[in-house]
């Protein structure tokens, strides 16, 4: 099997789970990292949007300072209601965020998803293609959970790798999680 670690920003309501940006690191070496271009988005739905982000006060302190911001001076032009630079590369319509998350999980020979706390991970990821069902060929169905697995060995939360640097960055925390699965790989092999 060949890990992918993944890892979403979202908001969440109790009843929809709108991503702001996901994070893939497959064992293979590659990356994958994209914005919601939805929080950028002109008219009533990308207004609402960021209403909705900017009174979510976590969200404002731990996770929108993690999107690409802007650099240089460009940072004097760029206009103060914008929550993050909107014209970063990684900004792609949630269409094109479906189709490239699709190609980069087809491309990793017989995979296996792992993220942290990863059901909702997992709902983020088969939403961008609609109801369960409608998964693409390639596409796992669920998700191993890194938690699950941590308990199934016995470890606990504190004697888990501890993350360096940014938190809340989905590419930070992807790589992150891959460390976290090869680093419980580890223990269970010294045990076994």
């Amino acid at each position: 099997m060949t890990g992918l670690d993944y890892d979403w920003e979202f908001l969440e309501d109790g009843r929809t789970i709108e991503p702001i940006s996901v994070g893939m690191v497959s064992d293979d070496g590659r990356t994958y990292y994209a914005v919601n271009a939805r929080l950028a988005a002109q008219g009533w739905k990308g207004r609402r949007l960021r209403r909705r982000v900017r009174k979510h006060e976590w969200l404002m302190e731990n996770v929108i300072p993690n999107l690409p911001q802007p650099h240089g001076d460009w940072r004097l032009h760029m206009p103060g209601r914008w929550l993050f630079n909107y014209l970063d590369p990684a900004v792609k319509p949630i269409e094109q965020i479906a189709s490239e998350v699709a190609e980069f999980v087809r491309a990793t020979d017989d995979v296996e998803l792992w993220a942290n706390y990863g059901a909702y991970d997992h709902v983020c990821l088969a939403q961008l293609w609609g109801r369960m069902i409608d998964l693409p060929e390639g596409v796992p169905m669920f998700t191993n959970d890194i938690q699950q697995e941590a308990r199934r060995l016995g470890i606990g939360w504190d004697q888990l790798p501890k993350q360096e640097g940014a938190e809340h960055n989905a590419l930070a925390d992807a790589r992150h999680n891959q460390t976290v699965r090869r680093w419980l790989a580890e223990q269970e092999a010294r045990t076994s």
